[in-house]
């Protein structure tokens, strides 16, 4: 069920982040009643060569990717996105807004599959193509066997397969996060915990090389700090590995039928980028790039790596008039 919003803004705006031209959107809600924020961005330039659905990461919305959607749109692509459950400008799952929670990643899969049903293939331009970050890559590669008639490429960035540096394995962060889970605490803050009340200097982040873009972004958050969340719960942690043992199985990664191109930061301090790099290199139809030098938001980076991005992108997804492609 699909609910158009007239009453407020359906979308933010803060100075240097103008929401894109011929922006339209709304609210869907899911089976299970939560109401997902989403929004569709029209093409500025022909030929138009489809849409683009568009999948942020964790404790990330729709803004953050005003100059993403403007750099597709610039391209002949529309653009389709949504906050997933628990962020953004979604329906938050617990009380406190601020705990970042899901209870499994095969719920995000589900409110995919519905925008998908839903909004995608009803109001959007074939064909289409997935772009996603982090946590939504991986979310991507869960739903990639539902894609396979829908999707004609993805280009995933920094998939959260794991973390940096991580003395143990990811199998054992989900036993331990299971069992605490288990025991009544998968509400707990796992790591972070609220967001802090002072936004951290530009020197303490961990995400991007570029000042202005790392303001902007803060400023979105300063000015509507109902978008924002704090640090992953200990059951969005356990979700998360579950997700990634799920993905990186032998049999799953052999069944993946769309093809990928899987984009690495050389210096990424989020996920870990050996993890992403073997991943790649097994995958049938997959291929690898890495940009070296690249913190873990690409696009969000300076303009050095942002291209390099961009170009990856351009070869890798072709035009709606390339039969062959």
């Amino acid at each position: 069920m699909t609910d158009l919003f007239h009453d407020t803004p359906l979308f933010h705006e803060t100075e240097g982040n103008p929401r894109p031209e011929n922006a339209t959107g709304g609210f869907f809600t899911t089976r299970d009643g939560k109401k997902i924020r989403y929004g569709l961005f029209g093409a500025v330039a022909r030929p138009l060569r489809g849409t683009v659905v568009l999948l942020s990461g964790r404790n990330e919305c729709i803004e953050k990717y005003f100059e993403t959607i403007r750099d597709l749109a610039a391209r002949g692509f529309g653009v389709a996105t949504l906050d997933w459950r628990g962020q953004g400008d979604s329906d938050r799952l617990i009380r406190d807004r601020q705990r970042g929670y899901v209870r499994s990643f095969r719920d995000y899969t589900a409110d995919l599959e519905q925008f998908f049903e839903e909004i995608v293939l009803p109001d959007c331009r074939g064909p289409y193509y997935i772009l996603a970050h982090s946590a939504g890559a991986v979310i991507a590669l869960l739903a990639s066997p539902s894609m396979v008639n829908r999707v004609r490429r993805m280009v995933l960035i920094a998939p959260f397969l794991t973390l940096p540096d991580l003395p143990v394995s990811i199998s054992t962060v989900r036993r331990v996060c299971s069992l605490f889970c288990f025991m009544g605490l998968g509400r707990l803050y796992a790591a972070m915990g609220p967001r802090p009340k002072e936004t951290l200097p530009f020197e303490a982040n961990k995400v991007t090389s570029d000042p202005e873009r790392y303001w902007r972004n803060t400023l979105l958050y300063e000015t509507y700090p109902q978008l924002a969340l704090g640090g992953p719960t200990i059951r969005w942690l356990r979700a998360a590995a579950k997700a990634s043992e799920a993905i990186s199985d032998p049999d799953f990664m052999a069944r993946i039928q769309v093809p990928l191109l899987i984009i690495a930061a050389g210096a990424d301090r989020v996920v870990s980028t050996k993890a992403v790099e073997a991943y790649g290199r097994q995958l049938r139809l997959g291929s690898l790039l890495m940009i070296d030098g690249a913190q873990h938001e690409i696009l969000q980076e300076i303009d050095l790596y942002r291209e390099q991005f961009l170009a990856a992108f351009d070869a890798f997804i072709p035009g709606s008039d390339d039969p062959t492609a």
